[in-house]
């Protein structure tokens, strides 16, 4: 499975990077914000968006929109240092599936993508 990450802080990536690689997952990018990320998402075809809510230039919620509606099917995970029920209720009314807080647990972000 391809996986981009969407997410400013370098420290989330290596992160994702190492909770996901050992499991047989394939880290085709790193964008820093919401417009780089659609961008790469055109380019690399990945399987699935881990997206930070936080982030310059495009917000996650806002990316999140786009990448829908282009295809209402892609799969993305949401990071957030926020746990803010309100971001969190936005994002799933927009078709996020599944919110975690950072810093996130290896297995928590194991489980949410065993679950798309």
């Amino acid at each position: 499975m391809k996986v981009l990450v969407i997410d400013d802080s370098p420290f989330i990536f290596k992160a994702v990077k190492k909770a996901l690689e050992p499991e047989g997952f394939e880290l085709v990018g790193h964008a820093v914000n919401g417009q780089l990320g659609l961008e790469m998402v055109e380019e690399l075809k990945p399987d699935l968006i881990i997206l930070d809510i936080t982030m310059p230039i495009m917000d996650g919620l806002e990316t999140a929109k786009n990448l829908f509606a282009k295809n209402p099917d892609t799969k993305v995970i949401m990071l957030s240092a926020m746990g803010d029920a309100d971001l969190i209720a936005e994002a799933k009314s927009i078709g996020i599936k599944h919110f975690l807080t950072k810093p996130f647990k290896p297995e928590e972000m194991l489980a949410a993508i065993n679950s798309l």
